[in-house]
């Protein structure tokens, strides 16, 4: 008879795919961050925001 088995976690291999996933994430996101244009946009926005009148 076979027991039903509580699911309480993640593998090791999920682990390791969820670790995976998140450092291909982090790689795109900052390829994408310090692209030019987007790291001229950025830029301007902090520009603005700091010299913003009160």
């Amino acid at each position: 008879m076979l027991r039903k088995r509580a699911d309480r976690g993640m593998t090791t291999a999920e682990y390791a795919m969820g670790t995976l996933a998140a450092c291909a994430f982090a790689a795109v996101l900052f390829k994408v961050v310090t692209s030019g244009s987007v790291s001229s946009a950025l830029s301007s926005l902090i520009g603005r925001a700091l010299h913003a009148p009160v």
